[in-house]
């Protein structure tokens, strides 16, 4: 049998900034959600409560954006959410088209309930972003 060689043309792909960047993401995310155990809450289910704290009501559309999700996978963060009553989710009256997202009591209570955990989590993220070089990226996003 023949010893394994790996193909020169490759090589350049160890440095593949998009392989890192998904290793880096999922890195910071296991962290977040260690940080949320036990909250009655996942990282980015506090992401979305944390926007609607900011922006109030909104579209679908613009709430995707704010928190940096696809829609597809909003809507089903939606659902579960809204399963739990954190949020209200309504076809506006003008157009039925448009689903506007809002916070409910609840919701805003469990964002401050899952405010000490994001703390925690965004104060031990350094060495994580560190392993990756990225640590810069907390200052860029004004963090």
């Amino acid at each position: 049998m023949e010893a394994y060689r790996p193909d020169p043309d490759f090589l350049a792909c160890r440095g593949c900034v998009c392989s890192t960047m998904r290793r880096a993401s999922r890195a910071v995310t296991r962290h977040y959600e260690r940080a949320f155990r036990g909250s009655g809450l996942r990282a980015t289910q506090f992401t979305l409560l944390s926007v609607l704290t900011q922006t109030g009501p909104v579209g679908v559309s613009v709430l995707a954006e704010h928190a940096g999700l696809e829609r597809t996978t909003l809507t089903r963060n939606l659902r579960l959410l809204e399963d739990k009553g954190l949020v209200s989710v309504r076809q506006t009256e003008g157009d039925q088209r448009v689903r506007r997202v809002e916070l409910t009591r609840a919701g805003r209570a469990a964002a401050a309930k899952g405010l000490p955990a994001w703390r925690t989590a965004q104060a031990g993220v350094t060495p994580i972003l560190r392993r990756y070089k990225l640590e810069n990226l907390s200052a860029a996003t004004g963090g």
